[in-house]
């Protein structure tokens, strides 16, 4: 009788307990839906090239989107934006109430080219110096993007701990960075930078880490399990290579 007196309390209790889940679970577990529909907005928008939306499929804009947690408003630093693509989706998906900065080390005539045939007026070439690229004018920002290019910037004579340094003084706090590069084998460090155009995410870690960020999470919504890691991408024959996300904070 006793047993059956506890099981029926747990029983209640286990009840009790369903139903504030389901009383709150809606406003916690259902998908954002505003953002969703912003996404997708954001990746029709008739500013995006060809060339982009042919590179969505192995990119999933979306996903990235959400993974940085992109929202209206928003002023963003895109670093090493080459061409403008990763730049040209935030800059759509910040609307005009938002700015994205697009950073080289130097000049980009394709990107000029991107912004003479489409311009966006919140989005901005930006020339600076890695180890200096945030112009003292900017104002305080709520997100970095590094998309496939941190390994890049292994292989020039940057000062990464004083660019990672100037990145985290210019967010504000709360502020996040994304970095999303190709994976190296666990080990290699930045062995592969220059051979294989990949990076262990340790060393990324460890360096920004070293800078002040905090590893906020992590995602592998790129993760390709089968890659053996031991190419460059461009030599794959269009194989997907396996690419780490990481999203760091500002405390």
């Amino acid at each position: 009788m006793q047993q059956q007196k506890r099981l029926a309390r747990h029983f209640s209790r286990a009840l009790l307990a369903l139903a504030a889940v389901a009383l709150a679970g809606p406003a916690f577990a259902a998908p954002d839906t505003a953002a969703t529909a912003q996404y997708q907005a954001a990746i029709a928008n008739p500013a995006r090239t060809d060339e982009d939306r042919k590179g969505d499929a192995r990119r999933r804009p979306a996903d990235f989107l959400a993974f940085a947690k992109v929202r209206a408003g928003m002023k963003v630093l895109d670093i090493s934006a080459g061409a403008g693509a990763t730049s040209a989706l935030l800059a759509a998906a910040v609307g005009p109430g938002g700015a994205v900065w697009a950073q080289n080390a130097k000049p980009s005539p394709k990107l000029d080219a991107r912004l003479a045939a489409a311009p966006m007026a919140n989005l901005h070439a930006l020339v600076a110096p890695f180890d200096a690229p945030v112009p003292a004018a900017t104002p305080p920002l709520d997100l970095v993007t590094i998309n496939m290019s941190y390994h890049d910037i292994v292989n020039t004579p940057t000062d990464r701990a004083a660019m990672n340094k100037q990145l985290y003084a210019a967010l504000k706090p709360g502020g996040m960075l994304v970095v999303i590069d190709n994976a190296a084998h666990a080990g290699a460090g930045l062995s592969a930078t220059k051979s294989l155009h990949r990076i262990e995410d340790a060393s990324v870690i460890a360096e920004l880490t070293q800078a002040g960020f905090a590893l906020d999470t992590r995602s592998d919504y790129l993760h390709v399990a089968d890659d053996p890691r031991d190419q460059p991408f461009f030599k794959m024959d269009g194989r997907p290579d396996d690419k780490f996300a990481l999203r760091f904070v500002k405390k």
